[in-house]
Order: structure tokens, then sequence, then C-alpha cells
């Protein structure tokens, strides 16, 4: 069931956002050649609990890290470790934090020195995808006007669209109805309404969209080889234009 939220809820809403925003920012920051993503990982749950949040990755469904840290061929739900990033390296960032009984969800790919231009677009791309979904994140579209918009987007640049992953609702639960595709035909859908929270997340591999899992229950990786990368933010309809709870702070 879609829960709408009151402006109660939407402000506990907007405290987890900041907060996982900053998260998020944070973990960018550190990304640089040298630095393990165990070392981010750390440095960003510290930061959750400073501000009086627990991180509302570790230990959902026996997750065993506060961030999803994946790097250059995975896509998502890379697990930090003693892996020491390097010059080139592109690093997906997915992170939440947890107060006053709300989440807040946020990711972005970020760059560790300097990157190879194709690597830029596709990170770009990835990004700007997730603001032309927005536009349709209006009272009164249906939900996969966003997904068609995204996929478009990403296919008009020949970039591949994950399918098995998608973006969801969230407030109290980390995982809400509805599912929000990153795919799809436009008209499709439950109607947006205001007072729905959603996190749209399109995750773009720059060859084939097909994906694998590792052994270890989580990371998951491309098929083929090649780069992903991986932008999200947690939003709310209004009755006019989308405010994006987790929007990086200027």
């Amino acid at each position: 069931m879609i829960t709408l939220k009151s402006a109660h809820e939407i402000d506990l809403m907007r405290r987890a956002g900041k907060i996982t925003a900053a998260a998020r920012a944070l973990a960018g920051d550190m990304v640089k050649p040298g630095v393990t993503t165990h070392e981010i990982d750390k440095a960003v749950e510290h930061f959750i609990r400073s501000q009086g949040a627990v991180p509302s990755f570790l230990n959902y469904y026996g997750y065993p890290a506060s961030v999803c840290i994946s790097v250059n061929d995975v896509v998502i739900h890379g697990i930090p470790d003693n892996r020491v990033l390097q010059e080139g390296d592109i690093v997906s960032v997915d992170v939440g934090a947890y107060i006053g009984g709300y989440h807040g969800d946020c990711a972005a790919t970020f760059t560790c020195g300097k990157i190879t231009p194709e690597d830029q677009d596709l990170i770009d791309v990835t990004r700007q995808s997730f603001f032309e979904g927005i536009k349709f994140a209006k009272e009164g579209c249906r939900l996969q006007d966003i997904s068609a918009a995204i996929q478009t987007y990403v296919e008009s640049h020949g970039y591949g669209i994950v399918r098995e992953y998608v973006g969801h609702g969230i407030g109290t639960e980390m995982h809400e109805a509805p599912e929000v595709p990153n795919f799809g035909k436009s008209g499709r859908g439950p109607r947006l309404l205001r007072g729905m929270t959603i996190a749209i997340e399109p995750m773009v591999t720059a060859g084939s969209p097909s994906i694998y899992q590792l052994s270890d229950g989580w990371t998951v990786k491309t098929l083929d080889g090649k780069n992903a990368a991986h932008y999200e933010n947690t939003i709310l309809i209004t009755d006019g234009e989308p405010e994006i709870l987790t929007a990086p702070a200027i």
C-alpha cells in the first residue's frame, strides 16, 4: 500500500534526508587515490551517528556495512573492505540514514582522481537521467512517466538500464510501495499524489545492461565487465514541482 505522508511526517523525512545527503557528500569528498572503501564506510557511520541518526543499511537483511560502495564494474551493493581506491576509478556511494522513525536514501557516482572522458559521460548521463525523470514527478502524472523519461534519456546516449533493481517508496521503512522502475511505458502505473515520497535511482551501464550477483549475496556487477554508474535521491510529490529531500547542501 502506498502511504501519503502528513506535514509532520514530511518534516521528519526532511531531517533524515538532510543527514543522508551530508553523509553522501562526506563519502564523495573522501574518494581519493589511496583511500580504502572501509575507511569511507567507517567515517560515514561515525558522521551519521554524530547527528543522532543510525545508518539505515547496517544489518539491513544482514548487510554488513553502513554504506554500499561500488567501484567501476560493480553496479550496486558493493561491500566496503580493504580495497584501496586507484586513480581513474569511478566510485558509486549509496547511503541511508534513519532518525525520528523515518529514512533518507541517496546515491551518486564520484571520480577518483582523473578519469576517462567516457566514464565522465557515463556519470553525467546517469545523473541527468534522474533530473529528466523528475520532470514528471508531479501530482497527476503516472509513475511510469518517470520511468519512461529515464529510459529514453539513457538509451538515447547508448547506455544500458539495469532492470532487475529499481527505485522505491520510502518512509518509516527503507523500501515501501511503490516500486519505481527506471524503464517502462508512459501513462502506466499508479497516479502520483501529493504526499508520496519515493527514491528514484537510475543504475546505468556503459555496455550491456546484463548483471550478475557475486557469491557474497550482495555485490552486483556488469556481466560484460564494463563500468556502471548510479544516482539517487529521495523526493516528495507536492502540488507543484517535486521536492528533493536529499538535495546537496549549497
